[in-house]
């Protein structure tokens, strides 16, 4: 019985220069597309001002746009899960706080952050 070998992976070398690592700041990003391609504009808006420029563009084909929408639901899931806990920490700590002797009124409540 001969055995198959799986084939050898090829290792991709990136580079990156200096200006492209510091990244581009965006508060905003419009998505356009196609059948063929996806279309991000990462745009900064400054506060009061009316126009507002395209700082940078990613061209995407569809099977990266889903693989990064794959990747944007599970970041997503990670948050709702930190949601859920941080509710759940919160409620604890409320019980926390009505299980003191002395029964807290509603200044208390509010400096405590509820």
């Amino acid at each position: 019985m001969s055995e198959k070998k799986a084939p050898k992976q090829k290792q991709l070398d990136i580079a990156i220069d200096e200006q492209t690592a510091d990244g581009v700041y965006s508060n905003l990003a419009i998505i356009n597309h196609s059948a063929s391609e996806f279309i991000v504009d990462f745009i900064t808006v400054m506060p009061g001002a009316p126009k507002a420029r395209v700082k940078s563009r990613v061209i995407l084909t569809p099977e990266h746009a889903k693989r990064f929408k794959k990747l944007w639901q599970t970041t997503s899931n990670v948050s709702k899960t930190q949601m859920e806990l941080l509710k759940l920490m919160s409620l604890r700590r409320f019980h926390s706080i009505l299980d003191r002797p002395a029964k807290p009124n509603i200044k208390t409540l509010l400096l405590e952050g509820f």
